[in-house]
């Protein structure tokens, strides 16, 4: 069974990975927006990135959100965020 990340837990490797502090509040408003169509549109994903991106104000390389696509668009058993974590922590 996959890890279940806890909101501190998300909130502490964004920091760790980015040097910037993001509130919970801000996550959870971002995250209001997304839907599950939203991960089968790619105009929407890329969207979504560029969101956090400017979030963490850490910019994000067209081929790295092109390796994110492809990783949500091609995710059929439902670990899509524990896929994104590994994806990203590589970065």
């Amino acid at each position: 069974m996959a890890d279940k990340h806890t909101p501190k837990d998300i909130l502490n490797a964004v920091k760790k990975k980015t040097g910037k502090n993001v509130s919970e509040k801000d996550i959870y408003k971002l995250a209001s927006g997304v839907k599950p169509s939203t991960m089968q549109s790619e105009a929407q994903l890329r969207q979504l990135i560029k969101q956090v991106s400017g979030l963490v104000n850490v910019p994000v390389s067209e081929s790295t959100i092109n390796e994110i696509i492809q990783s949500v668009k091609g995710s059929k058993n439902g670990n899509t965020m524990e896929q994104l974590m590994k994806l990203i922590s590589k970065k």
